[in-house]
């Protein structure tokens, strides 16, 4: 399977898209003002404790206070108190020197182990969805390029999806061997058959960034932000680089010469992978991103036979409509037909919960087949299909009624893309201006921003449409020449696929947009 990495830089932050096989299967979006991200390592307060929940409510910086329930304690949580009141007090201990305190029990009561106003050390296990407040665990744990740290728990657990029992056992005594005190490990699957330098390297790395969370909590004050990864592309590349990732392409320096930077340590020789984007085409609409993003995001999503989903959203679930369309029966062959239809479907729906980031219940209802060996092929394909979702999930198989269950881990909002347009010019009222007098509009503002801004050198993006309009003819008699004699400055015409029919914006040298009445 051949995978690609597409980062689109923006003014707030960056959307990254992850290509398999020339099909888009995750859209993320790093916003430079999100804050509460899976991972982050929070000082928080101790807010309300709620003893019929079995769970306290943390202020850690957000509008709802945090939700934390007693099953999300780490058993060495009285330890972890203890840690972090003393790092705060300003006398840190070393993990080497650091005498534990007794676990807490599983089944144990939350006022029991907290008080109100307790300062303690919290990770984001969900963010905030809706008008619910971000979950938290103090599970803390600490992801590596191999390996994840898990202070205090002192046990090495090996990932089950290595298939090698000798392979495991290697992994388990090696890391036994290697691994200070106080520390617990987790060996991830990417591991398998990695060197004891490759597994050193990155546990000192993570020890490093412990003993640098332990400093910094000296001069904090809850609610902080300790730790946070440094952006959402490192994790994503954390997680899914491996021999099958031929390249990742960007449209800024800036974040390619980090990215490599970022390889080099992870995987040394395979920095060259990193491409930079400079056509003058956006790098979504040359990856052909856009028109999928436009084609993927609707209530309708349209597979290649003819056939279709809907998928729609309610607050307790996600339910998915499998319908033939105009798929017709082979040779009369209802049952034939339906298997068909459903076995497409289920590779659809894979790539969609991906996609989406659709979490929580999603219901599947698929065309009726009457025969069981067909549920069961249908229900082995979509599992197979899932097979590559990073997130945990567990399908049940299809009922007489057609229906699969489906739960899939929710950690953060899913991905929600509007793909109706409305009209740039009318806002949705059905009467615009006459399309002729936008050419007109065009013209006058290059004359205000050439002549009156005394603008050197301006970019003008438009809808591929009018950037045809623009220039069509011979070099002598299209528009863009005509504004060339007109005002002895070339101005360069980009076609947008992202932009309605009439939208068009402006652009300096620095590619910083121009508004213009």
């Amino acid at each position: 399977m051949e995978r690609e990495l597409i980062i689109n830089s923006t003014p707030t932050g960056a959307e990254i898209a992850l290509i398999e096989n020339n099909q888009l299967v995750e859209i993320h979006r790093d916003r430079e003002s999100s804050k509460f991200n899976v991972g982050d390592l929070y000082l928080g307060r101790v807010k309300k404790i709620n003893p019929g929940l079995n769970a306290v409510f943390v202020d850690v910086g957000y509008e709802r206070d945090a939700f934390l329930h007693y099953t999300d304690l780490n058993p060495h949580f009285r330890s972890i108190v203890k840690y972090t009141q003393a790092a705060l007090n300003g006398s840190p201990y070393t993990m080497q020197e650091f005498q534990k305190e007794p676990e807490i029990v599983k089944t144990g009561k939350i006022n029991n182990v907290i008080q109100k106003g307790l300062y303690i050390l919290v990770q984001i296990i969900k963010e905030p969805i809706q008008t619910k407040g971000p979950r938290l665990s103090c599970e803390l744990s600490l992801p590596g390029r191999y390996l994840v740290l898990t202070p205090f728990n002192d046990v090495v657990g090996v990932s089950r999806k290595i298939g090698s029992a000798d392979e495991r056992k290697r992994l388990q005594k090696l890391i036994e061997s290697i691994k200070p005190k106080s520390y617990g490990v987790i060996v991830r699957t990417i591991a398998e058959g990695q060197t004891v330098q490759m597994l050193h390297a990155d546990l000192l790395n993570l020890v490093k960034q412990w003993e640098e969370i332990t400093m910094r909590l000296s001069a904090m004050k809850p609610p902080q932000i300790v730790f946070s990864e440094s952006s959402k592309t490192n994790s994503l590349l954390r997680d899914i680089l491996n021999e099958s990732f031929n390249a990742v392409t960007t449209n800024d320096s800036g974040i390619a010469n980090d990215i490599k930077n970022y390889i080099k340590k992870i995987s040394p020789g395979s920095e060259k992978m990193v491409n930079l984007h400079s056509a003058q085409k956006p790098i979504f609409d040359s990856f052909g991103i856009t028109k999928q993003i436009k084609s993927l995001f609707g209530k309708t999503v349209n597979m290649d036979t003819g056939a279709y989903l809907i998928i729609e959203h309610t607050e307790a679930l996600h339910v998915i409509d499998v319908n033939s369309g105009n798929k017709t029966a082979i040779k009369g062959d209802q049952e034939q037909n339906a298997v068909s239809v459903n076995l497409e479907a289920a590779k659809e729906i894979a790539r969609q919960l991906r996609l989406r980031d659709l979490g929580g219940i999603i219901i599947v209802d698929f065309i009726d087949m009457k025969n069981p060996d067909n549920k069961r092929v249908v229900y082995n394909e979509l599992k197979l299909a899932m097979e590559a979702d990073r997130a945990k999930h567990t399908i049940l198989p299809i009922s007489k009624f057609g229906v699969a269950q489906i739960t899939r881990q929710r950690v953060r909002p899913e991905v929600s893309i509007i793909t109706a347009e409305v009209c740039p010019t009318c806002g949705g009222t059905g009467k615009i201006e006459a399309s002729l007098l936008s050419i007109d509009d065009i013209e006058r503002k290059i004359k205000y921003l050439l002549t009156n801004q005394n603008h050197k050198k301006i970019t003008l993006q438009v809808h591929p449409f009018i950037d045809a309009f623009i220039k069509k003819g011979k070099w002598f008699s299209s528009l863009q020449w005509k504004w060339y004699r007109n005002y002895r400055k070339w101005i360069k015409v980009v076609p947008n696929d992202d932009f309605q029919y009439l939208e068009y914006r402006f652009f300096d040298q620095q590619e910083e947009e121009i508004l213009v009445e």
